[in-house]
């Protein structure tokens, strides 16, 4: 009996911690709104500080799915803002800047790992951290200032479009080689990893339709079921294959289009948010507090370099369709990571005895998901300065056409 009421009583404390937990984070999702940063940055603090003096009490296993169903979720949501033809496209007319970003966004995490002491698996970890930007941030950040119909977007969509796609065969590489197998094994996962995307990619533009048709239903709670058991079980099919379930659940995003996709927005956004932040948070809760001071400094450095890079990435991305302007917009906005940098990091948690890696990585997705809102916010006054400065003197090599409006300039 004494058994039976310890055992309530701990589910009740647990119930109570995870309520005040939420709590806390609407607080903060009410910070992140009034203010119209991404509430990331404050979920990763929350994760920390919570951490440092509570235990969590949470089974792993529990803590895992709710993590792999954070990320399908995040990554669902956000294969829904695109359209199958638009990717293909961006996969044709896309790829040099695409190779770019790569050029200069991976290396500068995979050196700061060299020169950390970390062996070539974990710097390679650290390296796909300061490569890929968070497509939910930059999308927030383009709603809240009212940019989506700007001419430098396309470009901007393409980098993000190929940042995610390349996670297919990046992802179960990296777990394949933390996990102990070897190198063959791992580039097999990851040239499968490929070859199911592209097939998924194939399917997704000839069936999409008939997918959304057999979705559809005028009840929600047929939709939310439907699109819900889809996930999960495609998800789960994947994990089996070494192929991340985000990805797919990307894929099976991009599959669904019309009135159906509105549908699944509407229903599945609270689950999104509900999800997302107990993922950031969760990963708050792994990061050893003690291990931040001797990294900030790494931290401050890589934000600098891979802020200048995705800079310099932004502008090669738009120069074709956009002047000073739209080139600082969508290079400043590309700064910004969050979602998969942490998925990356995650992956290198328990395999790594080296405390520095998740800890380096918090603060570095911090300083980018704080700063990146800011810069692209105030992009159109450094654009207006360098336009009347010398360099930009009408004429000159980076003048742009006189704008028809607004932030509207090309």
């Amino acid at each position: 009996m004494n058994g039976v009421v310890a055992v309530t009583t701990n589910g009740a404390l647990l119930l109570i911690a995870i309520g005040a937990v939420l709590l806390l984070l609407a607080g903060l999702a009410r910070v992140a709104a009034r203010t119209a940063f991404s509430p990331i940055p404050l979920y990763l603090l929350a994760g920390l500080v919570i951490g440092s003096f509570a235990p969590t009490g949470l089974d792993a296993t529990t803590v895992e799915i709710g993590t792999q169903v954070a990320v399908i979720l995040l990554l669902f949501m956000l294969g829904l803002e695109y359209v199958v033809d638009d990717v293909v496209g961006s996969l044709r007319s896309g790829l040099p800047a695409g190779l770019a970003d790569l050029v200069l966004n991976f290396p500068p995490g995979f050196i700061v790992g060299l020169l950390m002491g970390l062996d070539v698996l974990h710097a390679a970890v650290l390296g796909g951290v300061t490569y890929i930007s968070s497509s939910s941030i930059v999308a927030k950040v383009l709603d809240d200032l009212g940019r989506l119909g700007n001419r430098e977007v396309p470009g901007m969509l393409s980098i993000l479009v190929l940042e995610d796609l390349a996670m297919a065969p990046y992802l179960p590489l990296m777990a394949a080689l933390l996990a102990g197998g070897g190198l063959l094994a791992g580039l097999g996962w990851a040239a499968g990893a490929a070859g199911m995307t592209f097939v998924a990619l194939a399917l997704a533009r000839r069936h999409g339709p008939m997918l959304s048709r057999r979705l559809a239903h005028p009840k929600s709670e047929v939709v939310l079921l439907s699109v819900m058991g889809l996930l999960l079980m495609a998800g789960g099919v994947a994990e089996l294959g070494h192929v991340s379930g985000g990805v797919v659940a990307f894929l099976v995003g991009l599959s669904v289009s019309g009135s159906i996709a509105e549908r699944a927005r509407e229903l599945l956004a609270p689950l999104r948010d509900l999800f997302a932040a107990l993922f950031f948070v969760s990963f708050g809760f792994l990061i050893d507090e003690t291990a931040i001071p001797g990294v900030l400094g790494l931290a401050v450095v890589l934000w600098v370099v891979t802020g200048a890079t995705k800079l310099a990435t932004g502008w090669v991305a738009v120069r074709a369709t956009s002047g000073v302007a739209g080139r600082l917009r969508a290079g400043t906005a590309l700064v910004a990571r969050g979602e998969f940098s942490i998925v990356i990091a995650s992956l290198a948690v328990s395999a790594t005895t080296d405390r520095r890696l998740a800890p380096l990585a918090a603060v570095y997705v911090l300083l980018t998901a704080v700063t990146a809102p800011l810069l692209t916010r105030y992009a159109d006054p450094v654009a207006r300065r360098l336009r009347r400065s010398p360099a930009g003197a009408p004429g000159g090599a980076g003048a742009p056409r006189p704008a028809a409006g607004g932030s509207r300039e090309p």
